[in-house]
């Protein structure tokens, strides 16, 4: 089955990329240029302060097709990609970094497959032998754990580089859902899928903004969101505290049967029998609340994901929707 894509939306959130995103967009403009779809941008400024807005916005004056969506402050890149999907209107979005690293070069190939009747088109980051140890090995290790203890697989290399055709879109903004991990939500939403390797290219200009900090915290909501594990291993460390206590009252009642001295302080070992019992009765227990107030705590705050401070180009407007 084939899918008929007529306008297809280039989503880019941008930090701090003053030096690089009009680099970026000329190189865009390049690789679609024998394209026949009706090509839309919308750049997300996630909060930059180093003139990034006002880049947008001679790009803007120059390309009628871009669009800026500018937040109130730094609220994340899974949260500026959130405002430029809940703002997209096209049969198929693209959504890649603006630093260079994600090659524009790759997107006709992405789009003869959703073309194909794919749904989501994955551009898989082949292993970059000329990035840090540190870094290839903290990527290895992340997609390790979050498949080891998430409910979702996530394909390794496989980061916010991607195309989703319009179901897939619509489908997404079903979630409301404040930590996100938009990788693993559209994972988890199942669709035909395809991967479509690909080597990084060099930044543009400047430094990569995506701090280890970042990462720790990306991960942290990737396995918090996907996987109850870490409030289920709580209750196993009870039960493992509970056998610990089994094994010493069975020492005790040993030396008690067989009436022998166990060479401890009188009262030493009923004192830890009884504190292991109470600790690990009182440890399953906060598991087992936990596990419920973790459900809870992800949905009542309900604050938004982010702040619209102003949107230029196309439907321009101060405070658009805001996502739940």
């Amino acid at each position: 089955m084939t899918t008929s894509i007529q306008s297809v939306e280039i989503i880019i959130p941008l930090y701090n990329e003053a030096e690089s995103v009009a680099a970026f967009h000329q190189q865009v403009c390049t690789a679609i240029a024998d394209l026949s779809y009706r090509f839309l941008f919308t750049y997300v400024d996630d909060g930059s302060s180093d003139g990034t807005a006002r880049i947008l916005e001679q790009l803007q004056q120059q390309d009628a097709r871009v669009r800026i969506i500018e937040l109130s402050r730094n609220f994340g890149h899974q949260a500026a990609l959130s405002a430029g999907l809940d703002a997209a209107d096209a049969d198929a979005v693209i959504t890649m970094d603006g630093d260079g690293e994600h090659p524009p070069a790759l997107i006709p190939q992405m789009l003869a497959q959703a073309e194909a009747g794919y749904d989501i088109v994955i551009a898989m980051r082949q292993e970059d032998q000329q990035a840090s140890w540190v870094k290839r090995s903290t990527s290895s290790a992340f997609y390790w754990l979050i498949n080891r203890v998430g409910d979702t697989r996530i394909i390794p290399g496989a980061a916010d580089f991607r195309l989703i055709t319009r179901p897939v879109l619509d489908s997404l903004r079903q979630f409301h859902e404040y930590h996100r991990f938009l990788r693993g939500m559209v994972a988890w939403m199942g669709y035909r899928s395809i991967k479509l390797p690909y080597s990084p290219a060099r930044r543009i200009d400047g430094k990569s903004k995506f701090t280890f900090k970042k990462m720790f915290s990306l991960a942290n909501q990737a396995i918090f969101s996907f996987s109850l594990v870490p409030l289920y291993f709580v209750i196993s460390l009870g039960g493992i505290f509970l056998l610990l206590a089994l094994a010493e009252g069975l020492y005790v009642l040993s030396f008690w049967v067989s009436g022998q001295q166990s060479g401890l302080a009188p009262g030493w070992s009923s004192l830890m029998f009884v504190l292991l019992i109470i600790g690990g009765t009182i440890m399953i227990s906060l598991g087992i609340i936990g596990v419920y107030l973790g459900y809870i705590f992800q949905e009542v705050k309900r604050r938004p994901v982010y702040l619209v401070r102003r949107t230029l180009g196309r439907t321009q407007s101060s405070q658009p929707p805001l996502t739940p």
